[in-house]
């Protein structure tokens, strides 16, 4: 039996890296989750205490998942809280090499399917008071640093104005938006991408930690944007 007191938050893209560490640090500062999967699979973080975790199979690519996935973690919990859209996927093309397919495969998972799941929660998150939406943006949503980076951070600056325009929705309605900006995290994306060693990169905890600690800021000290990086960059 789930305590239905608990705030209840939703993750995207919890099997594994950043969705995994998020919900794992969440549970333990006390919320129940709701971990959207391709697979869904119990993690061993939550062995023994499975009424505060909910699974869903969730895949971003499928365009009634998030209605099915925020009706069965209400059904469950009885109550949403956040969300944290964190799937998401990159094709390092140029905006000259990409093709209308992979701009709109970049657009459908880390656009697309974050703004239906926060239009499926809206109702909850707004009963809740001090609802929360967090998106996983990127620092490719605050500069363009690479060729190879531009066609993902055609979506990734959406993603960003995603947030923002959330925030601008919800806010006299207690929800509160923060779009999280980092640099290199140390993730299987990641690794295909960069040579730098993995424990030079952002970690996955880290992170973590950082979310845990914006979603339980009050209404009064909102957050829109948080950039993180591992290297000094002029900006960021």
């Amino acid at each position: 039996m789930n305590d239905r007191t608990k705030r209840v938050a939703l993750i995207s893209g919890a099997s594994r890296g950043i969705g995994d560490h998020v919900a794992a640090e969440l549970f333990r500062q006390g919320w129940a989750v709701s971990l959207g999967m391709r697979t869904p699979a119990m993690p061993q973080w939550a062995l023994g205490h499975e009424g505060d975790v909910h699974l869903a199979d969730y895949d971003a690519n499928d365009v009634t998942a998030e209605k099915r996935w925020v009706d069965s973690a209400f059904q469950h919990f009885g109550r949403i809280d956040a969300i944290v859209a964190n799937a998401g996927i990159m094709i390092p093309k140029t905006v000259i090499e990409a093709d209308d397919d992979d701009i709109d495969a970049m657009l459908a998972v880390n656009v697309k399917a974050p703004r239906r799941l926060a239009k499926a929660a809206w109702d909850a998150l707004c009963e809740s008071g001090c609802g929360r939406v967090i998106i996983l943006a990127s620092l490719s949503g605050k500069r363009v640093k690479s060729a190879l980076s531009g066609s993902y951070s055609l979506s990734k600056f959406a993603a960003v104005a995603l947030s923002h325009a959330i925030r601008q929705a919800g806010f006299d309605k207690g929800v509160r938006a923060t779009a999280i900006c980092p640099g290199f995290v140390a993730t299987d994306m990641a690794a295909a991408i960069s040579d730098r060693p993995a424990d030079q990169l952002t970690q996955p905890d880290d992170l973590a930690r950082i979310i845990a600690m914006l979603l339980s800021l009050p209404n009064e000290a909102s957050v829109a944007e948080f950039a993180i990086n591992c290297q000094l960059e002029e900006f960021f």
